[in-house]
């Protein structure tokens, strides 16, 4: 079977979790929301710290969410939010999503939010979403599109920090600008009846450009990411203190404003 080809290129260091607890079904998962009904049975791939995953429990309730990823630390995180919040219908299991280990015509929904850009073969991954989502169902993908990231002011080093991490993302394998080529992924999976969409997050009050720059600039020296630029050669020591301080003046600038965008599909069994 299929295996998975791609390096996460993040990893689960602090200033990463800081980032993926933040989010929620609201702020992203928004297009999925209306799809979601009470007794429907959802599969989360790539759930990370579960946040989102919790959300679409209490949504779905008493359904039954199954949140699968590849590290079992990240599992027990995810299980822990869930408890946190006295959800008792979630379960976690480590998965490959290019060969996952469940029946077909298993689930309602199946969801993956920023997935698809880290890993070896975005199509057959689809695939597999498809194979085990119930006829009238619903595969609901979202990843960002680094390449359209943009930022004001332009601070000196940004332009760096963008090029390097679409670099250390190519070489391990992923594809960082997975938003746009969303839905030719979903057409080469067999696909038909597909809906798609864009979102955005931005940054631009002092609270959140604060957090924004400061995770990234404790993520550029200090996190998974931070090891595969300097052992692949993409970066040294120096160059990433450097991108990170970029980082920090941003995050100072009161004009300061960042935009995430983000591909959205709906794509109906």
């Amino acid at each position: 079977m299929p295996k998975e080809t791609a390096v996460y290129t993040h990893g689960h260091h602090e200033s990463v979790l800081r980032s993926h607890q933040w989010r929620t079904a609201t702020n992203s998962a928004a297009y999925l929301i209306a799809e979601l009904r009470p007794g429907q049975a959802v599969l989360d791939v790539g759930c990370g710290p579960g946040t989102i995953t919790a959300d679409i429990a209490a949504l779905v309730e008493p359904g039954r969410v199954t949140a699968v990823d590849t590290s079992r630390g990240i599992l027990d995180r995810a299980a822990a939010a869930a408890s946190e919040r006295g959800l008792d219908n979630m379960e976690f299991a480590i998965a490959d999503v290019h060969s996952l280990d469940f029946p077909d015509d298993s689930f309602d929904v199946v969801h993956a939010h920023q997935v698809l850009q880290h890993v070896g073969d975005p199509v057959q991954a689809l695939r597999e979403m498809r194979r085990v989502a119930r006829p009238g169902g619903v595969v609901a993908v979202r990843d960002s599109d680094y390449a359209a990231m943009t930022w004001y002011p332009e601070v000196a080093g940004m332009r760096e920090w963008q090029e390097l991490y679409d670099r250390v993302a190519r070489a391990n394998g992923g594809e960082p600008d997975a938003g746009r080529r969303l839905l030719s992924w979903a057409r080469r999976a067999g696909f038909t009846d597909i809906t798609p969409t864009a979102a955005a997050w931005c940054f631009a009050t002092p609270e959140n450009r604060a957090w924004w720059s400061g995770l990234w600039a404790d993520r550029t020296t200090a996190s998974v990411y931070a090891k595969l630029a300097v052992d692949g050669g993409h970066a040294s020591p120096d160059q990433l203190t450097e991108i990170a301080e970029a980082w920090r003046a941003w995050g100072e600038e009161p004009d300061g404003w960042f935009m995430v965008p983000h591909g959205e599909l709906l794509c109906r069994v």
